[in-house]
């Protein structure tokens, strides 16, 4: 099986990008709460948007545990919605750059072939960065906006933007192979990462997301600040404080969370602006290297 098997693509529907970054979040194990598959929600909510390939699900999902669903269309006949993973590109005329976009599921099979699917995609569409966004579950308290967190194995990129150096040896899911993937071909790849309550397991985390959208507008110079998650953030936080309310052990343990975190949030990373600015030199240094 190859890429050409599994992606079905119409790299013609769209004229040329400017300065284009794909940046893909996948439902499963680094989506703790949707967090990050929503934020990149968020980002096209609203917005005129052009699938330009589709990866086939048949080979990539066990579908016992992934489980189709079948519904009724406008016309009233019953179709079935299958596992999604599409390519969606959005312009942002108003901003530095546009996007294109996978918000899809984890696959359980296959997952270097897919990996290829993403790495095809952003070469298609001559992508500068390819930005893996996830959420896991963390000791942050739900009073808090929590901190962005990002790593790169460039490691140009990685001293000028403060990120980590992936240090990590063990399990790892498929975010973890397309980095991998993305290294051997020699395109940029990021990987961001924001944390959610994991004492409040089965909630949604907007702040979450919100944390996530403020780091891509900083960084990468793409206009988020318009979405209004105000209402949805005071909503779930009233449903957080009523979680915790009246159970004193969680309450104390919030507590230190706050303290730990605040105590930590005084070692900042660089400011938005100044990471803004390395990453746009570091993709100019980039583009005439291949000059």
């Amino acid at each position: 099986m190859n890429v050409e098997e599994v992606l079905e693509s119409d790299w013609s529907a769209i004229g040329p990008l400017r300065d284009p970054v794909l940046m893909v979040a996948l439902r499963g194990w680094f989506d703790a709460s949707g967090a990050a598959t929503g934020a990149l929600e968020w980002v096209i909510q609203d917005r005129p948007i052009t699938v330009v390939a589709s990866i086939d699900p048949d080979p990539f999902f066990d579908f016992t545990q992934e489980r189709p669903e079948t519904f009724l269309d406008d016309d009233g006949e019953r179709q079935i919605r299958w596992p999604e993973n599409d390519f969606l590109v959005t312009r942002f005329p108003e901003g530095d750059r546009d996007l294109v976009i996978l918000a899809g599921v984890e696959p359980h099979l296959n997952w270097g072939t897919f990996a290829d699917c993403i790495v095809e995609c952003a070469r298609q569409l001559r992508c500068e960065l390819v930005v893996t966004v996830g959420a896991t579950a963390e000791g942050v308290p739900h009073t808090r906006n929590p901190n962005v967190v990002g790593s790169s194995t460039n490691h140009s990129l990685a001293r000028r933007l403060g990120l980590s150096k992936p240090q990590y040896q063990g399990p790892t899911g498929v975010v973890g192979v397309i980095q991998e993937r993305l290294e051997q071909h020699g395109l940029v790849g990021v990987s961001l990462r924001v944390g959610v309550p994991h004492y409040l397991p089965n909630a949604q985390h907007p702040k979450s997301s919100a944390a996530l959208l403020r780091h891509v507008e900083h960084v990468l110079g793409v206009p988020t600040s318009h979405l209004d998650l105000a209402d949805e953030i005071r909503r779930w936080e009233e449903l957080h404080d009523a979680a915790v309310d009246g159970d004193d052990q969680t309450m104390s343990y919030v507590t230190m969370l706050e303290e730990d975190f605040d105590r930590r949030a005084e070692e900042s990373l660089p400011s938005g602006e100044d990471i803004a600015h390395e990453l746009e030199e570091f993709l100019r240094e980039q583009q005439e290297g291949d000059e």
